[in-house]
C-alpha cells in the first residue's frame, strides 16, 4: 500500500476487539518507527510504556484514565503511555557530537566541524539548556515520533486512538516514571472492531483557512489537479457519514457492552 493511501485510510479507531491481544512484536514495530523519527539535537526525549492488560500490574491498569471516552481505555487490550523525558536534554552535547562524527551536522571537514561545535554550538545550546526542557519543541518532535508509530500500527492492521488524560501524576507514580517525565497522551491499540473507514472521512476545515502563502491574508492556492491526483491515489476517501454508520455504532455499543451516553 502506498504512503498516500495509508495516510488516507488511517483513522482514529475507537472500537477495538478486547478479546484479541496485540502481539508484542507489533508494539515493538511501532516503537521502532518512533525511535527513528527526527528530533531536535538528536536528544530523543520521546519515551513510552506499553501496558498490556493481560499482564500489567493492577495498580498500573487502575491508574489509566482519559478526560473523555474512558470506555476506550477499558476496552483496549494495550494502552501506550507516551511521555517526554526532559532530562534527555542534559545529554544534548554528546548527541550533537555524535551527529558531527557521522557527518550529519556541519560542513568543511571533520576537524573544522568539531572545533565549531565545541566553541560555538555547544556553548550556545548549553545556555538554553533549562529552557529547552520546558514544554514546546520537545513536544513537537515527540509528536513526529508518535505519528510514525501510528502509521506503523495501521500498516500492521491495528487500530489506535490518542487520548488526553488528567491523571498524569497518578500514572507516573504507578509506573515509577522519572520525576521529570511529563505524560503526553495515552494511545489505545487493538484490532479494529469497526470498519477501517470508521464512518467515513471526518469533517475538516477549508484548506485556505488553514494554510497561507507569504502572508496571513493570502490563502495557499489549492490546485484541484493535486486534489484529483491524491483522490485517485486513495488519500481522500468518502466523506462521513457513511449510510450504515448509525447501525454500525448501535451494533458496536451492544457487542462491547458500552453504556450510554456513548461519548463518555
Amino acid at each position: 500500500m502506498e504512503l498516500r493511501e495509508v495516510i488516507g485510510r488511517r483513522r482514529s479507531i475507537r472500537f477495538v476487539r478486547p478479546y484479541k491481544m496485540v502481539e508484542p512484536e507489533k508494539i515493538q514495530m511501532m516503537f521502532e518507527a518512533a525511535r527513528i523519527a527526527s528530533h531536535w539535537g538528536n536528544v530523543q526525549s520521546l519515551r513510552a510504556v506499553a501496558v498490556f492488560k493481560d499482564s500489567a500490574p493492577k495498580e498500573v491498569t487502575d491508574s489509566l484514565g482519559a478526560m473523555v471516552v474512558g470506555w476506550q481505555i477499558q476496552v483496549a487490550p494495550v494502552v501506550i503511555v507516551w511521555y517526554v523525558d526532559g532530562a534527555a536534554v542534559d545529554d544534548q552535547s554528546n548527541r550533537l557530537r555524535e551527529l558531527t562524527e557521522v557527518g550529519a551536522l556541519g560542513f568543511g571537514g571533520i576537524e573544522l566541524r568539531k572545533k565549531a561545535l565545541e566553541e560555538q554550538l555547544i556553548p550556545f545550546f548549553s545556555s538554553l539548556l533549562e529552557g529547552m526542557k520546558a514544554p514546546g519543541l520537545n513536544e513537537l518532535d515527540c509528536g513526529q515520533g508518535i505519528a510514525q508509530a501510528t502509521l506503523m500500527a495501521y500498516e500492521q492492521g491495528l487500530g489506535t486512538c490518542c487520548l488526553g488524560t488528567p491523571h498524569g501524576d497518578k500514572i507516573k507514580d504507578a509506573m515509577k516514571l522519572p520525576e521529570q517525565a511529563r505524560v503526553l497522551l495515552l494511545q489505545t491499540v487493538g484490532y479494529p472492531a469497526e470498519h477501517w473507514e470508521a464512518g467515513g472521512q471526518r469533517p475538516r476545515q477549508p484548506f485556505g483557512d488553514l494554510f497561507k502563502m507569504n502572508t496571513f491574508d493570502n490563502p495557499f492556492p489549492r490546485d484541484e489537479g493535486v486534489v484529483a491526483e491524491l483522490t485517485a491515489d486513495g488519500m481522500f476517501t468518502t466523506p462521513a457519514p457513511l449510510p450504515d454508520r448509525e447501525a454500525e455504532l448501535d451494533f458496536l455499543q451492544g457487542a462491547l457492552g458500552i453504556e450510554p451516553p456513548g461519548l463518555l
